[in-house]
């Protein structure tokens, strides 16, 4: 295999534009008998980010499905620097659930346990990471799969308030996963490649498509929001689009030069979605902590910012929802009249 870039902007290629390396771990959890990897309370363990959008996903929607006592998980620090994510150290007191040393191995970063997995590694160091603590393997580091896995796998173990909640209903499938796609391509990993592009003409080529789609993600809401994506069943398609949007304000409109317009006040339909699943759903608004977020992304890319200086705005980080930047309600003032 391959080494994989030291370096994200690394991941570009010869013409500027940024590339996602694959996932390499892409087993699967499973109830079924006689399984590699069955559903069994406490055999798991997620190593996540609190600043890393995929593996937000995957602490969301644990929430959501009630698995708390099922799958216990540590957030890595928010630092990523020449070996990767770190774990905090015992005198580290950061905010978030269990942001503490690594609890199995005691390995100071994450790639040791990749290597404890396979010395020959190559790959990428990445959050999320489903571990399986009794067979010392990494089940999955993809979080598309890794909630999926989550949505129905450990059922069995559930109460059933939880089994009840279906976030891939069969009824919208065909429509989640068509959001997905260009979601996925233009949205969540739309900013990356804007972000990280390396030449001009690729920063142009990934910004447009980019707002295009935020465009098409504001029609559709102001259309079929009803408080949620699909109206009054939230799906993976709220969580998948939750997870940049959150981030947009914050990080993505300076840190990654996607300024043509915010969310608080270009996106009104985005704006009042993104706060009712923030201050209203606890799986979104506890499982985000904007300290991560915006240190994150501002001191560990020293290729953007090499002084690593993190903005104080905008603030606050996210508007209650009763409250619009001054430009919206002159804007709907003037509609109104």
């Amino acid at each position: 295999m391959d080494k994989a870039p030291s370096s994200i902007t690394q991941w570009a290629d010869k013409s500027g534009a940024f590339n996602r390396v694959p996932s390499h771990f892409r087993n699967l959890i499973s109830r079924e008998a006689g399984a590699e990897f069955p559903a069994e309370k406490g055999r798991y363990h997620l190593y996540v980010s609190y600043a890393c959008p995929w593996a937000h996903r995957t602490l969301i929607v644990r929430k959501l499905k009630g698995l708390e006592d099922v799958i216990p998980f540590t957030a890595v620090h928010w630092e990523m620097l020449e070996k990767g994510w770190r774990f905090a150290t015992p005198d580290e007191h950061l905010p978030g659930e269990n942001v503490t040393p690594d609890p199995i191995h005691n390995s100071t970063h994450l790639r040791d346990i990749y290597f404890k997995v396979n010395p020959d590694y190559h790959g990428r160091f990445t959050v999320p990471t489903l571990y399986d603590v009794k067979q010392g393997k990494i089940v999955s580091n993809e979080s598309s799969e890794i909630i999926r896995m989550f949505y129905t796998e450990f059922d069995d173990l559930l109460p059933e308030k939880y089994k009840e909640i279906d976030l891939f209903p069969q009824h919208l499938q065909y429509e989640i996963e068509g959001a997905n796609d260009w979601t996925y391509n233009d949205i969540n990993n739309g900013v990356y490649k804007t972000g990280f592009a390396q030449t001009q003409e690729a920063y142009e080529n990934a910004i447009k498509p980019l707002f295009a789609s935020l465009d098409r993600a504001e029609s559709h809401l102001a259309q079929h929001a009803a408080p949620y994506y699909f109206g009054n069943h939230m799906t993976e398609a709220d969580i998948r689009l939750y997870t940049t949007i959150i981030r947009f304000d914050p990080v993505y409109v300076q840190h990654f030069k996607c300024n043509i317009r915010d969310i608080r006040s270009g996106y009104p339909a985005l704006h009042k979605w993104l706060r009712h699943l923030y201050w209203d759903v606890p799986a979104f608004g506890k499982t985000t902590q904007f300290e991560h977020i915006k240190k994150h992304y501002t001191k560990s890319h020293k290729q953007i910012n090499p002084p690593s200086i993190t903005s104080v705005g905008p603030l606050p980080d996210i508007l209650p929802k009763d409250q619009e930047v001054p430009a919206t309600v002159a804007a709907l003032r003037s509609t109104s009249q």
